[in-house]
């Protein structure tokens, strides 16, 4: 299990987890966020799922950041990110996880996957953020969007804490979606 607070955070360093099952953005969105971010030493760590590896434990670092990606349009997009999150220790849901969807705007996706991801969302506390991937100011656009959240989590910001951020940008399921479920 993947636990927030097991080693110390180095001091002006962020270190951000992309979880992807299918590679498609988390590459191209780990470059924009290195390119973009010059005052502080971000390390951006690349995972097609959770649990990761044992072996490679002890020369991890502290993880501030764990950014679910899911594509929409895949199914197994879904089940990675689902299996994913019972891989992280409680202490990461107060706001050192994040969501991010993509192919949203695409006609033959199902709706009940994006209710999923929502409620996967809500349930936890954690940020939903949209992305665009099919042209570079959306990428450009979520990889500012994460790089404030990764600040916060790693603690960069004065007066700002992850916990206090989720509770100002977390995912909330409006009521009409409960019930628009429980009719189906």
């Amino acid at each position: 299990m993947l636990k927030p607070f097991r080693k110390v955070p180095v001091l002006n360093t962020a270190n951000l987890l992309l979880v992807e099952n299918e590679e498609q953005l988390q590459s191209r969105l780990g470059e924009i966020i290195l390119q973009i971010e010059k005052d502080v030493k971000i390390n951006v760590r690349l995972a097609r799922k959770l649990p990761l590896p044992m072996d490679t434990q002890d020369s991890r670092p502290r993880i501030d950041l764990v950014v679910f990606i899911v594509n929409l349009m895949s199914e197994r997009s879904l089940q990675c990110a689902e299996k994913s999150i019972k891989c992280l220790d409680p202490g990461f849901f107060l706001g050192k996880v994040c969501f991010v969807v993509t192919g949203a705007r695409c006609l033959s996706v199902s709706t009940n996957h994006l209710l999923t991801v929502r409620k996967m969302a809500a349930s936890l506390h954690c940020p939903l953020l949209f992305a665009e991937d099919q042209t570079s100011e959306g990428v450009s656009t979520v990889a500012v969007r994460l790089l404030g959240i990764l600040k916060v989590a790693a603690g960069l910001v004065p007066l700002a804490t992850g916990l206090s951020l989720n509770s100002l940008a977390h995912c909330v399921l409006p009521s009409d979606l409960d019930e628009l479920d429980s009719l189906t």
